[in-house]
């Protein structure tokens, strides 16, 4: 079957070749600066469980709440926003009762964000990108939680693909340019987010282009599952990305070897975006904007990153800080690799010539 290409893919590789892009920052702790109550989580949905700490619900019953953070995101200088969808699927929506709105709050943040990157591009002519985010879920394909069963498994591929599929249809209606896989941390479940994509895709007749962005559980640089950077990229360079990159985990300073090292070898944009340093005893974040403006800084003067970001702990000031920082500094230039055989383990191995 031949797609129709996405002009979102050529328009945003297009303004990725004139200079270093901005991805917004966290929603979680803007949403918790506001100290929201009960009442405004659960609105009148009627839904017989609790829905304080519900943040993807907000698009439903407070849009305002939402529509101020992205809006103040892209004031601060953002080119790509994300939908505040982390957790709005069917597995994570179940600790809430709430497995009957995902598909509602899908299209109601997309339209919020696509609303917005709308108005900030009629503005200043300047092209504005919303990504559908999907986070992981709180279960694993790879690994068991039962350690008395290393065999058992929460959810097999198939459940997962078609939770991931109802999702990502949904923020595709609500007029989402990209689905931004996020915050992977078992690589099996990633590769079920991009097989749910491309089911999607078969249906619509055209390319849903995907982001994909890596987390990483220790400082050796492995997520969950065990995979490396590389070994990471090689097990999912099939999807052909837009962008490929690392976000949350820990601040700047300790993912830069890790940059550095997916830089060298993907050949597509390069998106990152860290947490605001490591949380304190409080599990706060204490990084000051200026600081994570430096650090990252560093890796678009050494031209390891195309699009640059925040994640928990980033705020506004976060994403303004770094827009200014790398005002002027050339995008980074996508690799070439030479041909040969690339495989993923746990660690990458390539097949010499």
């Amino acid at each position: 079957m031949t797609l129709t290409p996405s002009e979102a893919r050529q328009r945003l590789n297009a303004a990725a070749q004139e200079r270093v892009l901005i991805f917004d920052g966290a929603f979680g702790t803007q949403i918790q600066e506001r100290k929201l109550s009960e009442q405004d989580y659960a609105g009148d949905l009627g839904l017989p469980a609790d829905q304080k700490g519900n943040n993807d619900i907000l698009a439903l019953t407070r849009p305002d709440v939402i529509e101020e953070i992205t809006r103040s995101y892209l004031e601060a200088g953002s080119d790509v926003i994300s939908t505040n969808t982390f957790s709005a699927n069917r597995i994570s929506q179940a600790d809430y009762a709430a497995e009957d709105q995902v598909a509602a709050i899908n299209i109601a943040s997309g339209k919020i964000a696509r609303a917005l990157a709308d108005e900030y591009a009629a503005k200043d002519g300047r092209p504005r990108f919303v990504a559908g985010a999907i986070g992981p879920t709180n279960k694993t394909l790879s690994l068991s939680p039962d350690v008395e069963d290393p065999g058992y498994r929460e959810i097999d591929f198939d459940e997962l693909t078609a939770v991931y599929k109802e999702q990502a249809a949904a923020l595709v209606e609500g007029g989402v340019d990209f689905i931004l896989i996020e915050t992977v941390f078992d690589t099996l479940n990633a590769k079920a987010g991009i097989m749910a994509v491309k089911q999607l895709e078969a249906e619509l007749g055209r390319e849903v282009p995907v982001m994909i962005s890596m987390t990483l559980t220790d400082l050796s640089g492995r997520n969950l599952s065990g995979h490396t950077v590389e070994a990471f990229w090689y097990a999912v360079r099939h999807a052909k990305p837009v962008t490929i990159g690392l976000n949350c985990s820990f601040g700047a300073d300790q993912l830069r070897p890790h940059i550095q090292s997916l830089s060298a070898i993907a050949d597509t944009l390069l998106m990152a975006y860290p947490n605001a340093g490591l949380p304190n005893e409080l599990g706060e974040y204490d990084e000051l904007p200026d600081t994570t403006a430096f650090l990252v800084r560093q890796w678009a003067e050494k031209g390891q990153a195309n699009i640059l970001g925040g994640c928990c702990g980033s705020s506004p000031a976060h994403i303004k800080a770094i827009a200014e920082a790398v005002k002027g500094l050339p995008p980074r230039a996508i690799p070439t690799p030479e041909t040969a055989m690339r495989l993923s383990g746990l660690e990458a191995f390539v097949v010499a010539a």
